[in-house]
């Protein structure tokens, strides 16, 4: 017998580690854009097109990872999955050209597809309902910590050895923490579950609650992810830092407001849990309406200090949501289908999101400036704050009576 109590914090070292490096691999991409634009004398929508391939690959691979992972043994597919991408990145080092790099960013892609299907489920099932806003916010500070990381070592590294170089050196812990992987059981929960058939499938599609979360996510994926991929570069042309220097600022700023704002939101949530049952969606459209805000400040002041301020505090806010809505998401959905609930979300909000707006700001950069291009996917969080009020409302009405 597996005493759950202990194993539970094994697993959820493991799953955070290597989230961790799914961010780091992610992300590095971003900060190294001007080594590559000039390596390989790439336009600014060419840059934003590296980003994309790798999302739009991500979205349309994930219900396909989602299937497999509610049909096998999810710790085989979530070591599977962070070798291959961390060979893919490895390989990207490689490219000599705008389309070999392209593909392999989309190889990427499709290893992070398998792991973020059946990761946050999977974690959750390991601990009480109780405390799993709490559990899935520390699983989901692996996105900031993850993407300052490869900010930061993406900005000392590609500025020392090379962007190439870069890549090399951040793909091997993925290959090791994924053969770890392995050695993980599957869930005492789903074990004793019945694998759903593909016709129970259509019931998310008419779950309202779960397709407005995936939606409000999508908003905040779009400004975030295209925020992510421009501001290192915002910072080098419009405050004149060096490479390292941008990549350094923004990933510890990205670091330090994804910690505090994902524990915070995890602690909060639960803790709104005890008088209320919509805590989750509170939590949730607070961060978009006070993100926005302090997101178009950061571009409108002419002092680097306060828009350091600014950007800090807007990341802190949108960060909030993540580990109310993915413990949300496993409570409205049966254990047997979560992979795939986490697939269809994943699909919606990167199809929706952050699969095109890197591109279209590097395309609206190209036109009119990177700095109208970015104020645009500042203000669009605030739309976010509006479905996530739609979703709580939703949420009493379907779900609430049963939890």
């Amino acid at each position: 017998m597996i005493n759950v109590m202990k194993y539970n914090r094994k697993v959820l070292l493991l799953i955070f580690s290597i989230s961790i490096f799914n961010y780091v691999d992610r992300y590095i991409l971003y900060s190294v854009f001007p080594l590559i634009k000039t390596d390989l004398k790439l336009s600014d929508t060419q840059l934003g097109f590296l980003a994309s391939a790798f999302m739009i690959v991500y979205t349309c691979v994930s219900p396909f990872m989602g299937l497999i992972g509610d049909k096998v043994k999810r710790p085989l597919v979530i070591g599977t999955s962070a070798i291959f991408w961390s060979f893919a990145t490895f390989a990207g080092g490689l490219s000599q050209s705008f389309k070999q790099l392209s593909f392999f960013r989309s190889m990427v892609g499709i290893g992070e597809a398998g792991y973020g299907t059946v990761s946050p489920s999977y974690l959750a099932e390991w601990f009480r309902k109780e405390v799993r806003a709490r559990v899935l916010s520390i699983y989901a500070l692996a996105i900031p910590a993850g993407s300052a990381i490869g900010y930061l070592l993406g900005g000392w590294l590609g500025q020392k050895y090379g962007w190439r170089e870069a890549f090399y050196i951040v793909a091997f812990p993925g290959i090791v923490l994924g053969s770890l992987a392995y050695f993980l059981k599957e869930s005492p929960e789903r074990e004793k579950k019945e694998i759903t058939s593909f016709k129970e499938y259509k019931a998310l599609f008419s779950n309202k609650t779960y397709l407005l979360i995936a939606a409000s996510q999508a908003i905040g994926t779009f400004s975030v992810g295209g925020l992510s991929a421009w501001m290192p570069t915002y910072f080098v042309r419009n405050w004149g830092m060096s490479i390292a220097e941008a990549g350094f600022k923004f990933g510890a700023i990205t670091v330090a407001a994804g910690i505090t704002g994902n524990l915070l939101g995890g602690f909060l949530a639960d803790y709104l849990r005890k008088y209320t049952k919509r805590s989750y969606f509170i939590v949730g459209y607070l961060t978009f309406f006070l993100s926005a805000p302090f997101a178009v400040m950061s571009l409108i002041t002419s002092d680097l200090t306060l828009s350091l301020i600014f950007i800090f505090l807007a990341e802190f806010f949108i960060f909030m949501h993540s580990g109310p809505y993915h413990a949300a998401i496993v409570e409205i959905t049966p254990s047997t289908m979560r992979s795939m609930a986490f697939a269809l979300d994943i699909f919606i909000l990167h199809a929706l999101g952050d699969a095109l707006s890197p591109t279209l700001i590097g395309y609206v950069s190209d036109k009119a400036g990177l700095l109208i291009a970015i104020f645009f996917a500042a203000v669009y969080l605030i739309f976010g704050g509006f479905v996530s009020i739609l979703a709580g409302r939703f949420y009493m009405k379907e779900h609430a009576y049963k939890s």
